[in-house]
């Protein structure tokens, strides 16, 4: 097949530094390359990844209307350069709306809360059985039903391959905090939790110096770095990251939110590492209750689940997160959608 995927113009494809779809974008290209696909790529001007055809935005702000018109016009050259068999696009939905009539199928994925508005009109614009709506959980799926169109929920995945598997850690190992440092991430409870259970707690990820989280940083989490074994280290990156998980006893992360499916949680498995967090957006998708890992519902119920935690197996965590969350079944997902869209489109 002729594939042609779109990122949104903000952040280079792959990310210089943070960007998850950005990198996930990227390692799709380059799996469906390696089975014999031929794949476009409309995304930042600067973007490395080796697509078969590059195509970069004019605009860089997905929120600017002008910028909006100059890349849907972009992106109808690139359709009409590249002659895809489907469009996968991973940017804005209105870069779709010239296409929507058209005879190429198109997949359009949402990485958070859907727009129900814009997602009703796109899904009465478009011509029958030509347009997919996809979310990177069944919770965003579920969001974006009564909007209406046909929808699939197709998870983000983990780096499995370069996240390696531990299969037990010392007694005394820490847990592992692995966010942005902000009230709805629930550094606050990982701090309760680790202090009243008598584990050290290592804190990893950026933090706000400024506004609502600045205030949150400064008032409820700085003044608890370095006291009762709780480490503060800063962001980290992919070797480091897989270092900390691995090495921790688990992954406390309990959200405040509704989490659209949250990456972090399966590297945490990929690495053997059970997860404590809370039963809120996508969570329950990604991690089953007593295997692998804890869903709570207050900070006594994370200290009871901390207690609990010998009963996980570890290699158990590294099973779910190859089977559901690794590059290779999530492309499986991606593939079967578009072979059956191609083939709806040819019938």
């Amino acid at each position: 097949m002729r594939l042609l995927l779109t990122a949104d113009p903000e952040i280079e494809v792959p990310p210089r530094l943070y960007g998850g779809i950005e990198r996930i974008v990227d390692v799709l290209v380059r799996r469906l390359q390696a089975k014999g696909h031929r794949v476009g790529l409309v995304a930042r001007a600067g973007s490395t990844c080796p697509a078969d055809a590059f195509y970069p935005w004019p605009g860089q702000r997905s929120q600017s209307k002008a910028d909006t018109l100059s890349n849907s016009m972009a992106l109808w050259k690139a359709r009409r350069d590249f002659r895809p068999d489907l469009i996968h696009s991973f940017s804005r939905i209105a870069y779709l709306l010239p296409h929507l009539r058209g005879a190429v199928p198109l997949v359009m994925s949402f990485q958070r809360d859907p727009t129900p508005r814009t997602v009703g009109l796109a899904a009465r614009l478009a011509a029958p059985g030509r347009l997919i709506f996809t979310g990177c959980s069944d919770y965003i799926a579920r969001i974006g039903r009564p909007s209406g169109g046909e929808w699939l929920g197709i998870h983000n995945f983990a780096d499995t391959e370069n996240l390696h598997f531990s299969p037990s850690v010392p007694a005394d190992a820490p847990l592992v905090f692995l966010s942005r440092v902000e009230e709805i991430k629930g550094a606050h409870w990982a701090i309760e939790i680790a202090r009243r259970t008598g584990n050290r707690l290592i804190i990893a990820g950026n933090h706000s110096d400024s506004g609502p989280e600045g205030e949150y940083w400064h008032s409820k989490i700085a003044p608890e770095i370095g006291h009762d074994g709780v480490e503060y280290v800063g962001p980290v990156d992919d070797v480091q990251k897989d270092r900390l998980l691995g090495g921790a006893r688990a992954m406390v992360v309990p959200i405040r939110w509704n989490e659209p499916f949250g990456i972090v949680f399966a590297e945490a498995l990929a690495c053997g590492t059970p997860v404590i967090s809370c039963p809120t957006g996508a969570l329950p998708e990604i991690v089953r209750q007593g295997v692998d890992g804890f869903l709570i519902q207050s900070i006594e119920e994370g200290c009871e689940a901390v207690g609990k935690l010998g009963t996980i197996d570890r290699a158990t965590c590294r099973h779910r997160a190859v089977e559901h969350f690794s590059a290779d079944a999530v492309l499986a997902r991606y593939l079967e959608l578009y072979t059956r869209l191609v083939a709806r489109k040819a019938g």
